[in-house]
């Protein structure tokens, strides 16, 4: 093995680790927090369109129960997660790692 070999395979897997390191500091946390808040946006839709799930009278109900053919996987989805879920605050306050 050449000089020129090593050196290449020695710079290959520190752009690697770079990468790896790049990753884990900024790439991953951003991700996290962009599905988080596509989640929140999704569960705000999901309780407008389908407040009577948890009590809350809506009049137009009628017209949002056209669309749960369509949202049934999600809808199965969020109610099992807002049952489950601790207070909004709680999940809020994840963030700042009280």
């Amino acid at each position: 093995m050449s000089l020129a070999d090593r050196i290449e395979r020695f710079r290959a897997r520190l752009a690697e680790w770079f990468r790896g390191l790049y990753h884990g500091m900024v790439s991953h946390p951003a991700y996290e927090k962009i599905e988080k808040e596509a989640e929140d946006v999704e569960d705000t839709f999901m309780l407008a369109c389908f407040p009577e799930a948890f009590g809350i009278p809506s009049p137009v109900s009628y017209y949002t129960a056209e669309l749960l053919p369509y949202l049934e996987d999600e809808f199965e989805a969020w109610e099992r997660r807002m049952w489950d879920r601790g207070s909004l605050l709680e999940r809020k306050g994840q963030q700042y790692h009280f």
